[in-house]
């Protein structure tokens, strides 16, 4: 008990709330979806899940924990080895990696049966690397080749290498990094000039995937997802999980069915990881499904707030990095449950069924808060000196 009891949390305080209230939702969620999944490889033991799910995100909490007690400044340092590991490492993903549905994203641990994802190890990696780089260029911010090449030769090189198993990580990361850059004051011709370019690899990637298939395996199911979209045909096969979502969200009205009485999550693909927002408007209500969005703006909120009262621009840029890309990649997930966006795949973050996934989240997070812990022991040593000076 006392070790419990020694364990001292530091940084802001509502991100760790945040981050306990979305735990607790995302165990007893997890737990209700999960039931055909029980008995399909479980024999109907709907514990299973519960244990394995609670364990990851415990585990998750504890690498937040960790992650929060280091010193933000060190994570400068790190981003070179985690940048110089992400790229062989996606390398070898698209090699070699595990494949599901024509993607190749997984790579297993040696010696052991899991898997991890490269893309949720390189995207933290390049948010890191991208702050340490912008931060370090201020004074020659302007320049196309000091500054704007240096950053965005490793994003161009990380989302293309993403790109052919995720595109929609891709394009999250892409967007994150690109905001990153309006924020690190790159000049916004450059960022003109990206934006041209990306317009143009766009159009090669369509060109390329509708002539050679073949390089860009997933082409066709991203073709489908948005044509799908587009025509909202109710009889179209390609939007029976969109329907079901519909459904889910329709029949849960403004206060839902019940903890575990959702009827859905029986017919609905994947309701425990990518449609598990479907499953909490069925269950609790549109109100808490509301009350889901607020927590996200919070965390987006705070990191920001954590982001503007950093006295380095590492920080600033770290902070706001690891924040816009979790509650980005939420919002998206969301608007896919409501169809107001095509399907992509994207989890939500701290609340669907997954494994290194929510550890790498929670790695972010970790950072968010050592940023916040550093400024808050910065502001201690301010204010003490400040007493001494006074005294003397």
């Amino acid at each position: 008990m006392s070790s419990f009891t020694n364990i001292k949390l530091k940084g802001d305080m509502v991100v760790w709330a945040v981050v306990l209230i979305l735990s607790i939702i995302s165990l007893l969620v997890v737990y209700s979806s999960t039931g055909t999944l029980a008995y399909k490889f479980q024999s109907g033991n709907t514990e299973y899940y519960l244990f394995k799910h609670g364990f990851i995100l415990m585990f998750g909490l504890f690498l937040m924990y960790a992650t929060h007690k280091i010193k933000y400044t060190y994570f400068s340092g790190i981003s070179l080895i985690a940048i110089f590991l992400a790229i062989p490492l996606l390398m070898l993903t698209l090699m070699k990696g595990s494949n599901l549905n024509e993607a190749s994203r997984w790579l297993a641990l040696p010696g052991t049966s899991l898997t991890f994802q490269t893309s949720d190890f390189a995207k933290l990696a390049l948010i890191m690397y991208v702050s340490r780089v912008l931060s370090q260029k201020q004074d020659k911010i302007d320049s196309l080749k000091d500054a704007f090449l240096p950053v965005v030769i490793p994003v161009v090189i990380v989302c293309a290498l993403i790109l052919p198993a995720n595109f929609s990580t891709a394009a999250v990361l892409f967007t994150t990094c690109f905001v990153m850059m309006f924020i690190g004051r790159i000049h916004y011709k450059h960022l003109l000039t990206l934006v041209g370019l990306g317009i143009v690899a766009i159009l090669i990637i369509l060109s390329v995937g509708k002539f050679a298939p073949k390089v860009f395996p997933r082409f066709g199911t991203w073709m489908k997802r948005i044509e799908n979209f587009i025509s909202n045909d109710k009889d179209n096969k390609g939007n029976f999980q969109v329907e079901q979502s519909k459904i889910a969200i329709a029949t849960g009205g403004p206060l839902g069915k019940g903890p575990g009485k959702s009827s859905q999550r029986n017919f609905l693909p994947h309701p425990y990881s990518d449609f598990i927002y479907a499953i909490i408007i069925e269950e609790y209500g549109l109100a808490f499904g509301l009350l889901i969005v607020l927590l996200y703006l919070i965390l987006l909120f705070r990191g920001t707030r954590i982001a503007t009262q950093s006295s380095r621009m590492f920080g600033s840029l770290l902070a706001f990095g690891c924040a816009f890309s979790l509650v980005f990649q939420a919002m998206i997930n969301m608007a896919v449950a409501t169809n107001l966006f095509p399907v992509t795949g994207q989890p939500l973050p701290m609340l669907s069924m997954g494994g290194t996934s929510i550890w790498f989240t929670s790695i972010g997070v970790g950072i968010i808060l050592s940023v916040s812990a550093g400024e808050t022991e910065k502001d201690k040593l301010d204010t003490n000196l400040e007493e001494e000076v006074a005294i003397a």
